[in-house]
């Protein structure tokens, strides 16, 4: 059983997902070293954080004083100091290989044997940074979804050389501090989640490519429709409950047509012409200036659904 009022973490990385992380932890009641090596960012850091937990507490969703989660949370000035006495690294830093072989060379080095190195990489599998370290059973992927304050999902995905103890002692861990993790069994590029919106943006992109409709109207689709129901199931249990009988019923309705449809489906380039139409209607609906304050009315969006799904019976 993990002890989080005695639990420390390392959030490497004073961006967006850091950031994100630091919130997750630290309200858990897991105190927090955070670092950057932007000077600037990691000065920044919890200016930015504090304006995140004020939105929440707004929405009633902290179960303490903005002030008491920010005192978690402790910016450091050194990556050797960011790793003392922690039980798990949680890396935030630019998505390439070679930086984050670099990095996790250097956190294998710095910390306990014992503490758990975790990537938030959206794309790399584990076995790409850490094949050649020492303690490479303790390296895995911990993907959060943006942002993983209001979004719970954590994808863990592990290398074939990750200890089954590093897994368990992870999954329980994200569990903990009320994430969902899911268990990513082989190593895939992309992960699950991305996988899956990616094959959605694909389709949305041929459909609009195609001139079946205008990208106002796709978002439609997904905000009107299909979102709705995703946002508190799944697609598995969407067409268990879409045919009287079941799953098996409707796969005798409409697998077939399934079949069909995905014949005449295809890859998209994702070519600089169509993605120029598609930033063109986008700037007609949203000036790039204002980017910035839409995410935070996203945001807030997210705190009043999650509000909603808290007060619901499971």
């Amino acid at each position: 059983m993990i002890n989080l009022s005695t639990a420390k973490v390392a959030v490497i990385g004073s961006g967006l997902i850091g950031r994100a992380w630091a919130i997750v932890f630290a309200r858990a009641g897991v105190e927090v070293n955070i670092f950057d090596q932007n000077n600037e960012a990691l000065s920044e850091c919890l200016f930015l954080i504090k304006a995140l937990l004020e939105d929440k507490l707004k929405y009633g969703l902290l179960q303490e004083e903005v002030s008491q989660i920010l005192a978690r949370i402790h910016p450091v000035q050194t990556l050797e100091e960011a790793c003392q006495g922690v039980s798990l690294v949680q890396e935030n830093i630019k998505e390439t290989v070679e930086a984050k072989l670099a990095l996790f060379s250097d956190l294998d080095r710095l910390c306990s044997s014992t503490t758990i190195l975790a990537s938030s990489t959206s794309w790399l599998p584990t076995s790409l940074f850490t094949e050649k370290l020492r303690g490479r059973a303790r390296c895995l992927v911990a993907h959060p979804t943006n942002p993983p304050y209001l979004i719970p999902l954590v994808e863990v995905s592990p290398a074939p050389w990750t200890s089954t103890e590093t897994i368990e002692r992870a999954m329980e861990f994200y569990a903990a501090i009320k994430q969902e993790p899911v268990l990513v069994k082989k190593e895939i590029h992309g992960f699950l989640l991305n996988r899956v919106q990616g094959a959605v943006l694909n389709e949305m992109l041929n459909l609009y490519e195609e001139g079946y409709a205008s990208s106002a109207d796709l978002d439609k689709v997904m905000k009107y429709g299909l979102g709705l129901r995703w946002s508190f199931m799944g697609p598995f249990e969407t067409i268990d409950l879409n045919a009287p009988a079941g799953v098996t019923d409707y796969a005798a309705r409409y697998g077939q047509t399934y079949a069909d449809v995905s014949k005449t489906q295809k890859d998209n380039p994702w070519s600089a012409t169509v993605i120029k139409k598609i930033e063109d209607e986008r700037r007609q609906i949203l000036d790039s200036e204002q980017i910035s304050e839409r995410s935070r009315w996203r945001d807030n969006r997210l705190m009043a659904l999650k509000k909603h799904q808290d007060e619901q019976p499971k």
